[in-house]
């Protein structure tokens, strides 16, 4: 039962707890607030919502699903990744749509949790992950250039928004430009000692708006900060239209996977780093219940995140209360520092995004995939970053499972068949006779025996030459269907109707059940064929 679970990780994880580890928590909490609270806003903004729907969905999150969370680790709240479905559907169908699309998937993410589905991503391949991760780092990027420039981009996808800059008028922003490269170059260059005291992403973003209401700069900012968690524009049925509900199933299915896939390795990442394992199963509930609630307060969908889990261990988080101080910072931010947010700009926060996009790619992992010039995983991983870009998530994840599948088929479907001589001579047995066994060849068969590849088995056993016997040495064949069954036993009657003699060696369980089930080892041959070592084929024929 996950009621259980989850009250065994909660005893676990709060034995022995104590004031000692309470501050650990406050202090970490406050730390994890100051890293996630211009990430909020800024997910929030190029989301196509607001800086207040960003900071409501990072104080609720961090609330519900941090208390609910499968870890003590987890941190929750507003990703990059999310962005990159969130702004074409809010283009399409509005906040409202938004909502809906964000309740359905929280239902979807619950029903995965109960019906324990947390394994499946277990089985995306790396460079299929590499790549997705690298795709939605692409996205965010190209999603800053209205808010770093001031241009103005058209479309819903990705593709058509690029092609409107060059198709449209457009007018830059040079103030707005500058401001944002400014930020940019200050985090690359931000000392990392003072990163423990003052994320460098805080200090970009306070250095921006303190330059910013001295000067009172011509460039958009992020507007009003509404003081409360329960906004004006929020979930209402009324004002949507039901007839669009079909049209949504689709995008909600993509923050279902999403949330599901990057929540997971967000949990298994840190866990790492933790020593400690998630609870997938769990942690899938929380998120249900998560996204379920957020739009009823305003909030765009959520999922765990790692730049905000990794601060919180590092800097010593005991347990889940760590999400919730933070997310109590945030709130009193809001509250207290609601004015001088509102005079952010846009293209500040813009900068954060793409310095936040580029460390999102995992290079050292790309790095490895290219310096070691695996081409299976390069392919793997430059098919799914494009199919992320050119297409919605959910296809990407999709498009590289699938082309990981064929490359795996292709690779476990190759057969080697190997065909040797026995020399007599160099037979180290006192009970065989070298004589008989002068015109004897062993064919060595390794991998799968199916339709695939009768073909090349069959381009083997027609350059046997003169030899009489012929024993097929099959341990290395553990798989086998009735088509490369019926194909050998072609081959075998071929062989000895021009007058010599098959045997079988080594032949694994399940290929011999296959024998015995076709008939081949019974019934269409009348001499004895199959030994359990190629020593006993020796043997039988120096007795004859």
């Amino acid at each position: 039962m996950l009621i259980t679970d989850y009250a065994k990780i909660l005893k676990r994880e709060f034995s022995g707890y104590n004031g000692k580890k309470f501050g650990k928590d406050v202090l970490a909490g406050i730390t994890v607030a100051a890293v996630a609270l211009p990430l909020a806003l800024a997910f929030g903004v190029s989301s196509g919502a607001t800086a207040a729907s960003g900071l409501v969905t990072a104080i609720i999150s961090g609330l519900i699903i941090g208390v609910l969370s499968g870890a003590s680790y987890q941190i929750s709240g507003p990703t990059g990744a999310m962005t990159a479905i969130l702004v074409s559907l809010v283009a399409q169908y509005g906040m409202q749509g938004v909502f809906v699309a964000s309740l359905m998937a929280g239902i979807l993410l619950l029903l995965c949790g109960i019906f324990k589905l947390g394994g499946l991503v277990s089985y995306l391949p790396s460079p299929v992950i590499t790549g997705f991760t690298s795709g939605i780092a692409i996205i965010i990027a190209l999603g800053q250039i209205d808010n770093l420039t001031g241009m103005k981009s058209s479309g819903l996808t990705n593709l058509a928004k690029i092609a409107s800059y060059f198709t449209t008028p457009q007018t830059v922003n040079y103030t707005s430009l500058i401001i944002g490269l400014c930020v940019i170059v200050f985090m690359f260059i931000y000392p990392k000692k003072l990163g423990q005291y003052c994320p460098a992403s805080l200090a970009a973003i306070i250095i921006a708006t303190a330059v910013n209401l001295i000067c009172k700069f011509d460039v958009n900012t992020v507007g009003a900060i509404p003081k409360t968690i329960f906004l004006d524009e929020r979930l209402s049925f009324a004002e949507f239209d039901m007839n669009n509900i079909g049209a949504l199933i689709v995008p909600a299915i993509s923050i279902a996977a999403l949330g599901l896939i990057e929540s997971l390795l967000c949990g298994a990442s840190a866990g790492r780093m933790k020593n400690e394992k998630l609870n997938a199963d769990v942690e899938l509930v929380a998120q249900g219940v998560g996204n379920i609630l957020l739009p009823f307060f305003g909030g765009v969908p959520a999922t765990a995140a790692i730049a905000r889990t990794s601060v919180a261990i590092k800097s010593g988080g005991e347990t889940r209360l760590t999400s919730v101080v933070h997310a109590v910072v945030l709130l009193l931010s809001m509250f207290v520092l609601g004015d001088v947010m509102s005079n952010i700009p846009l293209s500040a926060l813009a900068g954060v995004l793409i310095v936040t996009a580029w460390r999102m790619n995992e290079w050292a992992t790309i790095k490895s995939i290219f310096g070691k010039k695996l081409k299976t995983a390069i392919f793997q991983f430059l098919i799914t970053m494009a199919a992320t870009v050119v297409f919605d998530l959910t296809k990407a994840i999709l498009i590289g499972v699938a082309f990981s599948l064929i490359m795996f088929v292709v690779k476990v479907s190759d057969m080697q068949v190997t065909v040797a001589d026995v020399d007599p001579d160099k037979l180290d047995m006192d009970n065989v006779d070298p004589e008989k066994l002068k015109y004897t060849s062993v064919v060595y068969i390794t991998g799968p025996l199916y339709f695939g590849t009768c073909a090349k088995l069959e381009d083997k056993v027609s350059s046997l030459g003169d030899s009489y016997n012929i024993i097929f040495s099959m341990r290395g064949v553990t798989v086998a269907d009735i088509s490369g069954i019926e194909a050998l036993h072609e081959y075998c009657e071929r062989l000895i109707s021009q007058g010599r003699m098959v045997y079988f060696s080594c032949v694994q369980p399940p290929v011999m059940d296959l024998f015995e089930r076709t008939g081949l080892k019974e019934d269409r041959f009348k001499h004895n064929m199959f030994f359990w070592s190629t020593d006993k084929v020796f043997e039988h024929i120096s007795n004859l």
